[in-house]
């Protein structure tokens, strides 16, 4: 059977693709080498970690914080087992319905691991070796990304045997926890994963490279967070390298050294979690032997997600920009728009970013770094939650909003909330900015009193240095 599009990849770039593309009228396949659909996204990254984020910030509150509500419960005692079935259970009511939504749709599920096998040609590898080859008029690679190897002090990689030293794969599934977790990587996944285990029981260490947490993010807002994480107990050797991890048993000693150079030291641990970044995820899907031009791991494409290779598109995790799920949603519908004649497009200066521990952290837009790399000038307002009544209310009065706007225009350039429902509130954020919005058209707006979103009002305000409450 011939396709008009066959998505190579069933993560959120790739099934969000394949639905646009059969709603606009193509035949389209998905090929998928997992049992489920989904992606890591859906079945070992964002949805499962979500779960147990959640999970384990109720078994944190039920520890501390209920006593001063005025809410007696007793010393609460830990399920793991029933926790790890709630992580399970929402993975499965995910990809289900990923399943089902194929099906509504009339995408053709192709099962298997699948490669460009010439002009117009899917394989498609079946678990029991089998192959089939499709044509189709045009393809979309949708693979996503894989975990990024740590490699020692002799460049060799560091193995990864998911018991001892496990990825964020084995992090999902830890059946006790750690006396002792040492994360290498201060990424959003290392912090996240750590931030479970931490209010779980584990003591947690951090272990970075840069002299900072959360590369990227804006330095006001990291800063304050790495205080906060400190705080609830989380320690940090930043600045620092892994040169060694030795297995014994059941347990592993990291030895790591200041990047400026100094003396090594050593931490012994129950657990070592790998979460220096992830990479494209490129390997066996034929893209050498079609000739399609790669920099660095990515596929090179133009502004139309396409691949220097006639019909060989590409999309989410295997090109440039952020590795975000939403970020390929939009990749994937713009695509397939664009190969039914229509103008897809992706506003790469809106796309937001969250850190689901807690509290979260969420951004979109400049930060006052790349601002003043930039030579723009900009306004900053600020506001804290401890001004806010409905976050005092909830005791969640940790963190602040901060709005830049640039000078001459009003215009808003970028927003960074460290705090309670962080990651919802910067959609706001995300609405004004696609707009075009400035920081008094958000000033203006009417919120609902009392709630925690008056508090991205009144940073609005204090842009013009008029905000109420402080």
């Amino acid at each position: 059977m011939a396709y008009d599009l066959i998505v190579i990849g069933a993560g959120p770039g790739g099934y969000v693709c394949a639905i646009r593309a059969a709603q606009l009228g193509m035949k389209v396949a998905i090929v998928e080498k997992r049992k489920t659909l989904g992606g890591t996204c859906l079945n070992i990254g964002c949805i499962p970690s979500k779960a147990l984020l959640h999970a384990s910030e109720m078994f944190e509150e039920a520890t501390h914080d209920f006593p001063a509500l005025g809410v007696i419960v007793g010393k609460p005692k830990l399920d793991l087992a029933a926790m790890m079935k709630h992580k399970d259970d929402t993975v499965a009511a995910n990809v289900n319905g990923v399943a089902f939504l194929m099906k509504k749709n009339k995408v053709d599920v192709l099962s298997g691991a699948g490669r460009i096998a010439g002009a117009g040609k899917v394989e498609v590898k079946a678990e029991d070796g089998s192959i089939a080859t499709h044509e189709t008029k045009n393809i979309v690679i949708a693979t996503g990304s894989d975990v990024a190897v740590l490699r020692d002090k002799n460049g060799a990689p560091i193995p990864v045997d998911e018991k001892v030293v496990i990825s964020s794969t084995g992090a999902l599934e830890l059946g006790s926890v750690p006396k002792k977790l040492v994360v290498v990587g201060a990424g959003v996944i290392g912090l996240e994963l750590g931030s479970v285990w931490r209010r779980l029981g584990a003591e947690v260490t951090v272990i970075e490279y840069l002299d900072r947490i959360l590369p990227g993010m804006d330095g006001e807002v990291v800063k304050q967070f790495q205080r906060m994480l400190e705080k609830q107990g989380v320690a940090f050797k930043l600045a620092s390298k892994v040169t060694e991890v030795t297995v014994k048993g059941s347990s592993a000693k990291v030895a790591f050294e200041p990047v400026a150079g100094g003396d090594a030291q050593t931490i012994d641990a129950d657990r070592v979690l790998i979460a220096t970044g992830r990479t494209p995820y490129t390997e066996g899907l034929g893209l050498e032997e079609a000739g399609v031009a790669m920099e660095r791991g990515r596929v090179v494409i133009d502004d139309r997600f396409a691949s220097n290779v006639p019909g060989v598109y590409a999309i989410g995790d295997v090109v440039r920009g952020p590795m975000l799920a939403h970020k390929a949603e939009d990749e994937g519908i713009a695509v397939a728009e664009i190969l039914a004649g229509q103008h897809g497009h992706v506003n790469y200066e809106v796309i937001p970013g969250v850190v689901y521990t807690s509290p979260e952290i969420a951004t979109v837009g400049a930060t006052e770094e790349a601002l003043k790399e930039k030579g723009v000038a900009y306004k900053v307002g600020k506001f804290p939650l401890t001004a806010n009544g409905r976050a005092r209310a909830m005791r969640k009065a940790d963190g602040f909003v901060k709005i830049l706007a640039d000078a001459a225009t009003d215009r808003v350039l970028g927003a960074h909330i460290v705090g309670f429902g962080a990651g919802e509130l910067i959609a706001e954020a995300c609405v004004l900015m696609e707009f075009g919005g400035s920081a008094e058209d958000l000033a203006r707006t009417c919120h609902a009193h009392p709630t925690v979103s008056e508090a991205v009002k009144e940073a609005a305000l204090a842009v013009d240095k008029r905000a109420i409450h402080v």
